[in-house]
């Protein structure tokens, strides 16, 4: 009985490793994307406007939301600068269809019109795919 358990036990093992590379293979256009995202914040590069959507929003913990053209505005008068962002972990993957919603924190620092920051961000990202990206 001990060795069918453990059998059981080994072969559960290696069929959830398998899965979860898999998962990880599928998923990685969906994190070279967010890698994208992060690094254009970072970088404060213009670039990021060519991955978001025109209608997409921004919830603020202090109940703003900002949309498409207020977000241009925003980083193109550089009233935020990050210096660093860095992914601390992925929470959360939920898929259906052509979306994708992921749940992540990330350790951000920068300039806010000249005061320095550092600060810890959870975020909900709802991502589509597009033209296989």
């Amino acid at each position: 009985m001990r060795k069918l358990a453990l059998c059981f036990l080994l072969l559960s093992f290696t069929f959830w490793s398998c899965q979860s590379f898999k998962t990880s293979q599928k998923d990685a256009k969906l994190f070279e994307s967010i890698s994208l995202l992060d690094q254009y914040m970072q970088n404060n590069d213009n670039k990021i406007i060519n991955i978001l959507s025109s209608d997409v929003s921004f919830g603020h913990s202090n109940g703003w939301t900002q949309n498409f053209d207020d977000f241009k505005k925003d980083f193109s008068s550089k009233k935020v600068i990050y210096k660093e962002i860095k992914q601390i972990e992925i929470s959360e993957i939920k898929k259906h269809k052509k979306f994708a919603s992921i749940r992540r924190k990330i350790q951000v620092s920068g300039l806010y019109k000249d005061q320095s920051f550092e600060m810890k961000l959870v975020l909900l990202e709802i991502w589509m795919k597009k033209n296989s990206v």
